[in-house]
């Protein structure tokens, strides 16, 4: 598709927002597009003494990153080893099948219950979130790494240590991308959630419920719109950087 045909759905569902928002005349239900695109337009300014726009997504970045860093550090080394062990595999899998449904917000509960008020509770939800899109694709990821190339290094005296580094990560690294991909994609899900633990004060989820709170819903929608841009700006990075280093995983054929 060219370029400008991908802005006409875009600019049919604004033209019908702002149809709709005339239609109704109620701010507190929908408001005007032009008062969106107000606070849009304002990033720096602080929005009712919460902060601004910027320093409210500064503060969801960071925290996704920090959950996502402990997730993947945590999903990763334990998916290469489920992939290379087949016993681990069957003695870790059951629990893995049984959490791995659950929704990161049923966890929220017990993120109150466990770690009470504050950071801590926020990274647990977004780390709940990246953990099992990575373990899983990483286990799959080394499960799919041809017999013929362990074989081969085998054949050269390598060790354990070394079919891991020079052959197993390298060859799943494609699989494991793409679950890291997938689990930013729900982390970041999650943090909008997290911040709506009671007692919390800062981030893109807390602006999303205080302007629902205080009946501007202009805020709310701001937010929302701002999640889903940074969201696609962070996965077309990441998309970028599996085509440029990962393409070749299509042409192994």
């Amino acid at each position: 598709m060219r370029w400008y045909t991908k802005l006409i759905l875009p600019i049919i569902l604004i033209f019908v927002w702002e149809v709709l928002a005339i239609l109704i005349g109620n701010e507190f239900i929908l408001p005007r597009i032009e008062s969106v695109i107000e606070v849009l337009f304002r990033p720096l300014a602080n929005i009712f003494g919460q902060g601004s726009l910027v320093e409210n997504s500064a503060v969801s970045v960071f925290r996704v990153l920090l959950g996502f860093f402990i997730g993947l550090l945590a999903a990763i080394p334990l998916g290469i080893f489920m992939g290379r062990s087949d016993a681990l595999e069957e003695f870790v899998d059951p629990v893995i099948q049984v959490l791995r449904p659950i929704p990161p917000i049923a966890w929220l509960p017990l993120a109150l219950a466990w770690f009470k008020i504050g950071l801590a509770g926020i990274i647990f939800i977004i780390f709940i979130g990246a953990f099992f899109p990575v373990l899983i694709n990483t286990i799959d990821g080394v499960k799919r790494v041809s017999r013929t190339w362990i074989e081969t290094a085998c054949t050269f005296g390598a060790k354990e240590a070394q079919i891991l580094s020079k052959v197993v990560v390298p060859a799943a690294m494609p699989d494991i991308w793409t679950g890291l991909r997938v689990g930013f994609g729900i982390a970041w899900m999650s943090v909008v959630a997290a911040e709506m633990l009671p007692g919390t004060s800062s981030g893109l989820g807390f602006l999303i419920l205080f302007g629902l709170n205080i009946g501007q819903l202009q805020v709310t929608i701001a937010g929302m719109i701002v999640i889903g841009l940074i969201g696609l700006g962070i996965d077309y990075l990441m998309k970028r950087v599996e085509m440029r280093y990962f393409g070749w995983k299509g042409l192994e054929k």
